[in-house]
């Protein structure tokens, strides 16, 4: 059995049109109802809706990306009981309307994070990029988070002074833009807000987060085992400790506690091979094949460190992610269930046309259509060689 092939749509006003995703070979489409505020519940008729718009094109809703997981939730205060009960109650709508592959992530205050979304390739094309260096910047001199340098080795340190001193106003501003950019179609981050957010978590260490974690899915995870819903959770992106946040999602032990707490069938991982290869200790093809049939999505994507542990994202199948070996895990878990595991080519470089356009960070389409037909070409290579197909 093959694997299913997606596309990431931000809906409605994303450049990338449903018309446009026909033409890439992807025949899911994952996505979300990124207007619906965190922590609230998604109406039916909300769902449907966005539904029937990518049935008329056509395609089919393959993927949940994401039920957004509140901050009260995250740390355990306010009505984060009350976002529990609704986060069940989207669950259960989502599962009237036949959805049933879930994604969240569990990263305090901030989503992904990169330092630079137009980082320039040597064939022109451009990609996203996180520097420790200019990470440093942000934080210890426009953030101006409390001790923050205590947080950096000291040569980090001096080189943000360094970088800050010669850095212009409207490149300071252009880094705090980048830093809390977010996810496209959400209401975007401010220094005030990500500060405040922050001093929420200031007594908040990893074992706190991960009861925090156990705790959200020990309530939800039984719903979902009822209504057959396949939770699948991010992994930390990047996949270490920054702005003095606890990551506890970021290695294979953080997945095996995660598993173990909560054993219940939906409780799964989405395994995404730019996020975990970030993290030179993460041996990726050992996690794929010790996670198993909990794998239920999978983003694949590559990227290439340097020696102070900067990354850029790599051409899919160029990086430090060994590509061939996570996919033929990846397909081997295949061939044991039933139903076909979700994967899309995640971010690409912007590239030849789509130079040209205003599009998502990461998420323009000709750099993701290349991945894809990479990753297709990959997969049906593997899937002839070892008889699968």
């Amino acid at each position: 059995m093959n694997l299913k092939q997606t596309w990431r749509w931000f809906g409605p006003g994303d450049p990338v049109t449903l018309t446009d995703i026909r033409q890439t070979g992807a025949t899911g489409i994952v996505t979300a109802l990124h207007q619906i505020p965190h922590g609230d519940v998604w109406p039916i008729d909300a769902i449907r809706e966005r539904q029937d718009e990518i049935r008329a094109a056509s395609l089919d809703w393959a993927v949940v990306e994401s039920i957004t997981v509140s901050e009260a939730i995250k740390t355990r205060t306010g009505a984060y009981r009350q976002h529990i009960e609704d986060y069940k109650q989207s669950l259960r709508n989502l599962a009237a309307c036949g959805l049933q592959v879930v994604t969240y992530n569990f990263m305090p205050v901030n989503d992904w994070t990169r330092t630079n979304l137009n980082y320039a390739m040597p064939d022109g094309a451009k990609a996203l990029y996180f520097n420790w260096f200019d990470l440093a910047v942000f934080d210890i001199h426009l953030l101006k988070r409390p001790n923050a340098a205590d947080d950096y080795p000291a040569n980090v340190v001096a080189e943000a002074e360094r970088r800050f001193a010669s850095y212009t106003t409207t490149q300071c501003e252009q880094l705090a833009d980048i830093v809390m950019f977010g996810i496209p179609g959400e209401a975007k981050q401010t220094l005030a807000g990500m500060r405040a957010k922050l001093d929420t978590y200031a007594d908040i260490n990893a074992d706190d987060l991960r009861t925090s974690l156990t705790d959200f899915l020990g309530e939800i995870a039984p719903v979902a085992d009822e209504l057959g819903i396949r939770l699948a959770i991010h992994p930390d992106d990047p996949p270490f400790p920054i702005f003095g946040l606890p990551r506890i999602v970021s290695r294979a032990e953080d997945f095996e506690y995660m598993l173990e707490k909560v054993p219940n069938v939906s409780n799964g991982v989405c395994f995404c091979t730019g996020s975990l290869g970030a993290n030179a200790g993460n041996d990726l093809p050992a996690m794929a094949r010790k996670l198993g049939d909990r794998i239920h999505f999978v983003h694949l994507r590559n990227v290439r460190k340097d020696e102070h542990g900067n990354f850029f994202e790599a051409a899919h199948l160029d990086g430090d992610v060994d590509m061939y070996a996570v996919m033929r895990e990846i397909l081997a878990v295949q061939q044991r269930v039933q139903e076909p595991i979700p994967f899309r080519p995640d971010h690409g470089h912007q590239m030849l046309d789509d130079l040209k356009k205003t599009t998502n960070p990461g998420y323009s389409c000709i750099g993701r259509m290349r991945g894809l037909a990479e990753l297709r070409g990959l997969e049906l290579g593997i899937c002839r060689a070892e008889g699968w197909c």
